[in-house]
């Protein structure tokens, strides 16, 4: 069995939530402060605070709901689009050899938010993973949060 170590996320998942970060972060209206790439209509596209590659984004409905089923079919829709809008952002930004797409639905799945549905798209390189995070527990970005949400923000379409 293959290991995915993401050491650097521990205090992030360790610390227990008060508010709901998405719910949080969506009301107020500080956009790149808070690393809010786009507002759809239902759906909003973020960057990860604690990325697990450069340009790690996340896409989540407005509404505070933890499971796909709770998803309305305009929800649903507008979160396919938002996905593929993610990855043509990325792609065009950052030229990834790959992605990881995915959602952890309850804390044995691995969700560090459980109330509120969120997808990962998670650009990634060849060899991407090497002796640093494995032997040193550091994960090299070698890019700033703030650069990598100027560069997305600019390559993403209106939606």
């Amino acid at each position: 069995m293959k290991i995915l170590w993401a050491p650097w996320r521990a205090k992030y998942v360790e610390k227990p939530a008060e508010n709901c970060i998405f719910c949080d972060k969506i009301r107020e209206n500080k956009d790149e402060e808070n690393l809010i790439v786009l507002r759809g209509r239902r759906v909003f596209i973020m960057l990860n605070r604690y990325p697990y590659n450069t340009g790690h984004l996340m896409v989540a409905p407005y509404r505070h709901i933890a499971d796909m089923e709770e998803l309305s079919e305009d929800e649903a829709m507008e979160i396919f689009k938002l996905l593929t809008e993610s990855i043509k952002a990325l792609k065009n930004t950052f030229k990834p050899d790959g992605f990881n797409i995915g959602v952890n639905l309850g804390r044995a799945a691995g969700a560090g938010v459980e109330g509120h549905i969120h997808f990962h798209v998670v650009p990634r390189w060849l060899g991407d993973t090497n002796f640093m995070p494995v032997i040193s527990h550091t994960k090299v970005m070698p890019i700033s949060l703030e650069e990598v949400y100027t560069k997305i923000k600019k390559s993403i379409k209106s939606f």
